[in-house]
Protein backbone atom coordinates (compact mmCIF):
# COMPACT_ATOMS: atom_id res chain seq x y z
CA UNK A 1 0.00 0.00 0.00
CA UNK A 2 2.59 2.61 1.02
CA UNK A 3 4.64 1.59 -2.47
CA UNK A 4 1.57 2.46 -4.64
CA UNK A 5 0.40 5.93 -2.49
CA UNK A 6 3.95 7.11 -2.73
CA UNK A 7 4.84 6.18 -6.76
CA UNK A 8 0.58 7.78 -7.30
CA UNK A 9 2.20 10.81 -5.19
CA UNK A 10 5.76 11.22 -7.25
CA UNK A 11 3.22 11.00 -10.50
CA UNK A 12 0.79 13.08 -9.14
CA UNK A 13 2.21 15.78 -6.83
CA UNK A 14 5.55 16.29 -7.11
CA UNK A 15 6.16 18.92 -9.85
CA UNK A 16 10.04 18.38 -10.30
CA UNK A 17 10.86 17.26 -14.00
CA UNK A 18 13.88 15.69 -12.59
CA UNK A 19 11.40 12.78 -11.53
CA UNK A 20 9.68 12.43 -14.75
CA UNK A 21 10.75 9.09 -15.33
CA UNK A 22 11.23 7.38 -11.76
CA UNK A 23 9.97 4.21 -10.87
CA UNK A 24 9.64 2.79 -7.53
CA UNK A 25 10.41 -1.22 -7.57
CA UNK A 26 10.55 -1.85 -3.77
CA UNK A 27 9.37 -0.74 -0.22
CA UNK A 28 10.95 -2.45 3.00
CA UNK A 29 9.72 -1.88 6.25
CA UNK A 30 11.42 -1.95 9.40
CA UNK A 31 9.49 -4.37 11.74
CA UNK A 32 7.85 -1.40 13.97
CA UNK A 33 6.91 0.02 10.70
CA UNK A 34 8.68 3.52 11.88
CA UNK A 35 11.04 3.30 9.01
CA UNK A 36 10.46 2.50 5.12
CA UNK A 37 13.02 1.98 2.64
CA UNK A 38 11.91 2.72 -0.94
CA UNK A 39 13.92 1.72 -3.76
CA UNK A 40 13.53 3.61 -7.49
CA UNK A 41 14.94 3.68 -10.39
CA UNK A 42 15.43 6.62 -12.72
CA UNK A 43 16.16 6.94 -16.12
CA UNK A 44 19.73 8.75 -17.65
CA UNK A 45 23.35 8.72 -16.24
CA UNK A 46 25.34 7.90 -13.03
CA UNK A 47 24.70 12.20 -12.51
CA UNK A 48 21.34 12.44 -13.50
CA UNK A 49 20.30 9.29 -11.28
CA UNK A 50 22.32 10.98 -8.18
CA UNK A 51 20.32 14.63 -8.67
CA UNK A 52 17.07 12.74 -8.79
CA UNK A 53 17.99 10.93 -5.53
CA UNK A 54 18.49 14.10 -4.11
CA UNK A 55 15.18 15.71 -5.40
CA UNK A 56 13.18 12.83 -3.98
CA UNK A 57 15.49 13.27 -0.38
CA UNK A 58 15.05 17.01 -0.11
CA UNK A 59 10.75 16.33 -0.96
CA UNK A 60 10.75 13.21 1.66
CA UNK A 61 9.07 15.68 4.56
CA UNK A 62 6.21 16.60 1.85
CA UNK A 63 5.65 13.00 0.66
CA UNK A 64 5.83 11.76 4.30
CA UNK A 65 2.70 14.20 5.58
CA UNK A 66 0.55 13.50 2.21
CA UNK A 67 1.14 9.41 3.00
CA UNK A 68 -0.01 10.50 6.14
CA UNK A 69 -3.20 11.91 4.96
CA UNK A 70 -4.08 9.10 2.18
CA UNK A 71 -2.95 6.35 3.88
CA UNK A 72 -4.05 5.66 8.19
CA UNK A 73 -1.49 4.27 10.30
CA UNK A 74 -1.10 5.16 13.35
CA UNK A 75 2.58 6.37 12.83
CA UNK A 76 3.60 7.58 9.73
CA UNK A 77 6.98 5.90 9.12
CA UNK A 78 10.40 7.75 8.24
CA UNK A 79 11.23 7.43 4.22
CA UNK A 80 14.56 6.97 2.84
CA UNK A 81 15.15 6.46 -0.52
CA UNK A 82 17.76 4.44 -2.16
CA UNK A 83 19.05 3.62 -5.58
CA UNK A 84 17.62 0.23 -6.60
CA UNK A 85 20.90 -2.27 -7.49
CA UNK A 86 18.79 -5.19 -9.52
CA UNK A 87 18.08 -3.19 -12.08
CA UNK A 88 21.71 -2.06 -12.94
CA UNK A 89 23.12 -5.41 -12.41
CA UNK A 90 20.20 -7.19 -14.47
CA UNK A 91 21.28 -4.93 -17.04
CA UNK A 92 25.09 -6.25 -16.18
CA UNK A 93 24.00 -9.76 -16.79
CA UNK A 94 21.59 -8.96 -19.86
CA UNK A 95 24.72 -7.61 -21.40
CA UNK A 96 27.06 -10.39 -20.19
CA UNK A 97 24.40 -12.85 -22.15
CA UNK A 98 24.41 -11.09 -25.36
CA UNK A 99 28.13 -10.99 -25.59
CA UNK A 100 28.20 -15.01 -24.68
CA UNK A 101 25.52 -15.32 -27.27
CA UNK A 102 27.78 -13.28 -29.92
CA UNK A 103 30.93 -15.14 -29.28
CA UNK A 104 29.14 -18.74 -29.53
CA UNK A 105 27.62 -17.60 -33.29
CA UNK A 106 30.91 -16.35 -33.85
CA UNK A 107 32.62 -19.05 -33.04
CA UNK A 108 30.10 -21.61 -34.79
CA UNK A 109 30.68 -19.42 -38.16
Amino acid sequence: MIREEISVLLQREVADPRLDFVTVTDVETSADLHQVHIYVTFLGDAQKQKESLEVLRRATGFLRRQLGQKVHLRYVPDLTFRLDPSVERGQRIERILQELENSREQSEE
